[in-house]
């Protein structure tokens, strides 16, 4: 089978696309922060003050 070359994209779809990719960085990353805190609150205080 035949590979088809890549789709060009007009600079309006790109910029489209940055701006999507960035929504979807930043909504994980929020995502990963809000499920830091959440298990650091159910843990408690004194998960941080433990001997390793």
């Amino acid at each position: 089978m035949a590979e088809l070359p890549p789709p060009t994209l007009s600079p309006e779809e790109q910029k489209r696309r940055r701006k999507r990719s960035l929504a979807l960085a930043l909504t994980l990353g929020a995502l990963v922060l809000l499920f830091y805190v959440v298990t650091i609150a159910k843990l408690g205080p004194g998960v941080l003050q433990r001997p390793l």
